[in-house]
């Protein structure tokens, strides 16, 4: 039952000090937090899960008009109707979209033609990977990437480079092949967690020592395996990375990406951070990410689940309904994202949701009736039932509750 909306102000102090003070106000500093979507490209490989060219389409013209930063378009060498749709997006996009590549001349020259802004381009350089994926050396691999790089450089369009599975890979080669790169003209160095293994700490060890061996702007991209992804994109903006790779809903491959929700509004709503991102079309976004993806958003989901902003508990839902910074962030609002309050009836219900429904549908309920009416919504709920409105005011009828109708 949605609650009547608030515009969203900064939090209020409480005695004098705002209630998150030592929270808050603890954490370190971001300079920037540019968003790359790669929901058209690693999103799309979220297993059984495919995107129909006008699917690829509509999905880049919201980001686009979100004010997203880089739109990873597609992996443009993967059969004519991918690079069409990689294609299309570079034209009718205003934002930078960017195809992706292996370091193989094929490859990148199937990017540079479809007309992408930046072409990313990535190699494996862990020895797992170079070893049992790729059957080659690391001396193989670096020659690859350079060459990838510098024709990429050569035809004008941004570049970005990618050790693949970087948080697994051996530190010294790992910094062996940014410096290569980096010689030959590379705009970006993405370091990714392909397999998830990294923890905040590590991410952001990895990208300060990353830093101090090119002069490129550092990117990550971070796997939720143990569900850090999110965490790792913030933990590098921490460290001094100026852009995370993101998806919405955080779909993408096994356990999926950082997601696109999650990273935003943490840097908007905790960091203060102006992302330059119009952030009152998360929801909408997310809706259309969970209908064309097939992948269903949990109703826990951070931002954007259907609990994200719902209230049962009688403690929380009275503490919402006098100030909704008692029991919601403060910082963030549902109004923010495009989404609405609401207040469930159900086994937990308390008297105070149970009187402003009642009041918002007409009813003018005594003390008593408020808490005979709770206490059939809370026995109803105990049986696993879903209270509904209609259920709420036929409990307001069987017991004489005065009625008058609500005029809109």
């Amino acid at each position: 039952m949605p609650c009547p909306i608030t515009p969203w102000a900064p939090p209020t102090p409480v005695g004098g000090v705002e209630f998150f003070q030592g929270t808050l106000a603890s954490n370190n500093e971001i300079e920037t937090a540019r968003v790359f979507d790669t929901t058209l490209r690693d999103g799309e490989q979220t297993p059984r899960t495919s995107f129909s060219y006008d699917d690829k389409r509509e999905i880049a013209a919201v980001l686009d008009e979100m004010g997203t930063h880089v739109i990873e378009a597609g992996f443009p060498v993967n059969g004519d109707a991918e690079f069409e749709a990689v294609r299309d997006i570079a034209k009718a996009t205003h934002t930078t979209t960017c195809g992706l590549a292996r370091v193989v001349e094929k490859d990148i020259e199937a990017a540079i033609d479809s007309g992408v802004d930046m072409v990313h381009t990535f190699v494996s350089t862990s020895d797992v990977q170079i070893e049992d994926s790729m059957h080659a050396t690391r001396g193989d691999v670096t020659e690859q990437a350079v060459e990838a790089v510098r024709r990429a450089n050569e035809a004008g369009v941004e570049v970005m480079f990618s050790p693949m599975d970087a948080t697994r890979t051996d530190t010294a080669f790992l910094m062996e092949i940014v410096e290569a790169v980096d010689e030959v003209g590379v705009d970006w160095i993405n370091i990714p967690d392909t397999c998830g293994v990294a923890s905040p700490s590590r991410m952001g060890s990895l990208v300060r020592e990353v830093k101090e061996h090119t002069d490129a702007r550092i990117d990550v991209h971070a796997h939720d395996d143990f569900g850090m992804a999110s965490a790792n994109a913030i933990a590098g903006f921490e460290a001094g990375a100026e852009q995370a790779q993101v998806s919405v809903n955080g779909i993408g491959e096994r356990a999926g990406n950082a997601a696109y929700e999650e990273v935003v509004m943490a840097a908007e709503a905790i960091y203060g951070v102006d992302t330059g991102i119009d952030t009152t079309r998360i929801t909408e976004l997310s809706r259309m990410i969970e209908e064309k993806s097939d992948v269903p958003v949990p109703a826990n989901k951070p931002i954007v689940g259907q609990n994200a902003f719902s209230h049962e508990s009688g403690i929380h839902a009275a503490g919402v309904i006098e100030n909704s910074d008692t029991f919601e962030p403060g910082v963030m609002t549902p109004e923010m994202v495009g989404a609405r309050r609401e207040l469930v009836l159900g086994k937990h219900t308390g008297t105070h949701s149970v009187r402003q429904f009642l009041d918002e549908a007409g009813f003018s309920p005594t003390d008593d009736e408020v808490k005979e009416i709770t206490r059939r919504v809370k026995d109803h709920g105990a049986e696993k039932n879903r209270v509904t409105r209609s259920d709420v005011k036929r409990f307001a009828r069987e017991i004489g509750v005065s009625h008058e109708e609500v005029r809109a």
